[in-house]
């Protein structure tokens, strides 16, 4: 997964003498996620669906076509192949999301949880990804780990499944982790920010891991 981190933050690179930008990777995420469910998208949709505004948007995609990811004509902007190769490696190591209803474990009006696979052991204290999450604009995120098909909190000072069961039970059936996953649920007072903190804490958990192979 290096190479495809490493990808991410190029196309999210600041290139001189431009402005300060007001994406970055996890929105490069979502852009990805948005044109693999969509064949053809118009940066309205985009605008739509990320959150940024039609400047923002169209610097991103200038990025993307700068990086060979997507190729633009009238009918709107495709993934190139190298663009779909990317999502899916994405996808392979995140292969799961969904909204969740009220949480008991967050404090938040929307709740995005996302899959991180085999990476429990990697997980610290789950500050990183909170703190991934906070600068991208949300309230936190908790991290849990899943092992001996149960999920734990990642504070290892407190090593106990965590005692909300209809939430565990939501969590396995919408996300289906097995044993050394990562489960993350950001929280925000905006579904959209909620969806890309999510997407940043998981991507945050992915170079901890990079860092440390």
């Amino acid at each position: 997964m290096h190479n495809v981190v490493k990808l991410l933050g190029k196309v999210a690179q600041r290139y001189y003498p431009s402005r300060v930008l007001s994406f970055e990777s996890a929105h490069i995420f979502k852009v990805l996620q948005v044109m693999h469910v969509n064949a053809k998208a118009s940066r309205s949709l985009l605008t739509e669906e990320i959150g940024l505004g039609e400047g923002s948007i169209k610097t991103l995609v200038k990025h993307l076509k700068m990086n060979g990811l997507v190729i633009t004509s009238k009918a709107g902007m495709t993934l190139t192949n190298k663009g779909k190769a990317l999502f899916s490696k994405l996808n392979e190591v995140m292969p799961a999301e969904n909204d969740i209803e009220e949480c008991s474990l967050t404090m938040g009006k929307f709740n995005h949880v996302i899959l991180v696979k085999g990476l429990a052991k990697d997980v610290g204290s789950g500050i990183e990804q909170r703190d991934a999450a906070i600068k991208i604009g949300a309230l936190g995120a908790t991290t849990l780990v899943f092992r001996d098909d149960k999920l734990f909190t990642s504070d290892k000072s407190h090593d106990m499944p965590i005692k909300d069961q209809k939430l565990t039970f939501v969590l396995v059936e919408k996300l289906q982790p097995e044993n050394g996953d990562v489960v993350i649920i950001a929280s925000a007072e905006n579904k959209k920010i909620a969806d890309l903190a999510a997407k940043k804490a998981a991507l945050e958990t992915i170079s901890n891991h990079e860092k440390h192979s």
